[in-house]
């Protein structure tokens, strides 16, 4: 059997997206953001993902970065809610537009392996009965938190936010954050000014412990194309 040429091992069409990309290079924020849209080479309307490497220790506690951003241009994603609430409160999510709505029912179900949902939204009342689906919502970063505006009374709300462009996002275990900023179909001063505003929640969020540069590494890449560098100074230009 023949070898590929292939050098990615990731498909001709990456492989001529990268060509044309010097991977050490940094870019302004406008100028990646059109690069990235002019070398995808997919069929599909392929996500925009913001990477941005912190200066920050995320062994320690008090360095962690966790939040949420409201992308003023949304993200061109159909988002899918679900929201752990009895009563009013249940009555009202399902009107707001969630994907499942549920108490014991529907953890259980999450306990089943039903993960067809990308946030997940608490009652506080809900919370020791949410807390028992650790194993299952944590790995993936699904478990509802007050720190991210996913436990909370006014479940309606935050359902239309979460579905209007809301994103979560915290440091990993190597101090990089991953945000979905839209998609290539987007026109670059709505990708911009979802980065703007990303980048700026990003710094309201600075640990004051620490030290040195904060962006320390930033680059932005569509779903099967290369990583594109920013210059973390240029990121808002």
């Amino acid at each position: 059997m023949a070898k590929s040429d292939n050098s990615s091992g990731r498909g001709r069409r990456y492989d001529d997206a990268a060509a044309r990309i010097d991977p050490q290079e940094l870019h302004s924020g406008t100028d990646a953001l059109e690069m990235v849209r002019s070398v995808h080479g997919s069929r599909f309307d392929e996500s925009i993902d913001l990477v941005v490497r912190l200066g920050v220790d995320p062994r320690k506690t008090e360095e962690l970065v966790r939040g949420t951003v409201s992308l003023p241009s949304g993200t061109g994603k159909d988002v899918r809610v679900a929201v752990f609430a009895q009563g009013e409160a249940a009555t009202a999510a399902s009107e707001a537009g969630a994907d499942h709505v549920g108490a014991d029912d529907l953890a259980a179900e999450v306990e089943g392996g039903m993960l067809d949902f990308d946030v997940a939204i608490a009652t506080p009342d809900m919370m020791p009965t949410v807390g028992k689906l650790g194993r299952s919502l944590g790995p993936r970063g699904l478990m509802p938190n007050p720190k991210s505006g996913t436990v909370t009374d006014d479940v309606a709300k935050a359902v239309a936010e979460f579905k209007g462009g809301k994103v979560e996002f915290r440091t990993d275990k190597f101090g990089n954050v991953h945000l979905p900023i839209g998609r290539v179909s987007f026109e670059v001063p709505a990708l911009a000014a979802n980065m703007k505003a990303a980048v700026e929640e990003l710094e309201r969020l600075r640990p004051a412990s620490t030290k040195g540069r904060y962006f320390k590494k930033v680059a932005i890449s569509s779903t099967m194309g290369p990583s594109v560098r920013i210059d973390p100074l240029q990121v808002i230009d």
